[in-house]
């Protein structure tokens, strides 16, 4: 075992993120996914396909990028998972979006094989990712975090200690709550100015101008809702449903009411039923103008 990085899941963020880290930490990085597309295209930043058993022999820290909370179980504690092949002197980094509950069980999981684990998901957008500017939000202790953040500082520009195991989970996926709830603001305004015969354009440039202004209103809404562009590869309502799910299992489990939350999910349902479970999210203003339409 070196000083190797492996690089678990180069997907929609995980390939830049793992460019990004192979163009600038200065180590040799293996990278594992289902896809061999982008494992082609990273081979010309030095990085070198892999499978999960071939990093857990080889690599001191491993990082994984996973589409959520079940792909990171089946990793970490499935059949042949991380958790057993862990030893002295690893380092877990799960850069995945996933539930709270998960990252303090593989924190114990890992610390009882007397390896490190930190759950550190990762904010903004997939441009963020390639330009290296992504926010981090790390739970875990601070010894931990000491270590890994000169690693996260290779894909981001705000990195925050956001206390115990789980806590990075916490922050990002309220986070994403706030996010999308504003992002139903902005498309129910939206579509109330239009229908009202106000161009959407100057509803938006002259919010930037007063409170309503945001990093929602300036990307999700001006960028993605005003010219009704929804890529697919980018984040998805099917995505987006996950993290609010995670949010809304949070705050289940203590008993706080997530009313808006739930209003949000109720709307990226129907988002999915219309068919654009695959695009971009801020497509749920399809659905607030579908309701508009009946």
């Amino acid at each position: 075992m070196t000083d190797k990085i492996g690089f678990i899941g180069v997907g929609t963020m995980g390939e830049p993120m793992c460019r990004n880290l192979a163009r600038k930490c200065g180590l040799e990085v293996l990278a594992a996914d289902r896809d061999e597309a982008p494992l082609k295209r990273l081979a010309a930043d030095g990085v070198r396909t892999a499978s999960i058993d071939e990093i857990a022999d080889e690599c001191r820290t491993i990082m994984l990028s996973l589409p959520g909370g079940r792909e990171v179980e089946a990793v970490c504690l499935g059949e042949g998972g991380l958790v057993s092949k862990a030893r002295l002197g690893w380092t877990v980094i799960d850069l995945s979006t996933a539930p709270v509950s998960l990252a303090r069980r593989l924190y114990a999981e890992f610390e009882g094989m007397a390896s490190a684990f930190a759950d550190a998901p990762v904010a903004r957008t997939r441009q963020a990712a390639i330009d290296g500017t992504l926010s981090i939000m790390v739970g875990g202790t601070r010894d931990c975090f000491d270590r890994i953040e000169p690693l996260l500082r290779h894909m981001a520009s705000e990195v925050t200690h956001c206390g115990d195991a789980g806590s990075g989970q916490a922050v990002k996926i309220l986070n994403n709550m706030i996010l999308f709830q504003t992002g139903v603001a902005l498309a129910e305004a939206l579509s109330i100015a239009r229908a009202h015969g106000v161009d959407g354009k100057i509803l938006f440039e002259t919010l930037t101008k007063g409170s309503a202004d945001s990093f929602a209103l300036r990307n999700h809404g001006m960028k993605a809702m005003l010219p009704g562009v929804f890529p697919e590869r980018a984040f998805s309502t099917e995505y987006a449903m996950k993290d609010l799910s995670y949010a809304i299992q949070m705050a289940e489990e203590v008993g706080v009411p997530a009313l808006g939350a739930d209003v949000v999910h109720e709307l990226m349902e129907r988002a999915v039923e219309l068919g654009h479970g695959k695009e971009y999210w801020p497509v749920l203003v399809k659905a607030i103008e579908d309701a508009a339409k009946k």
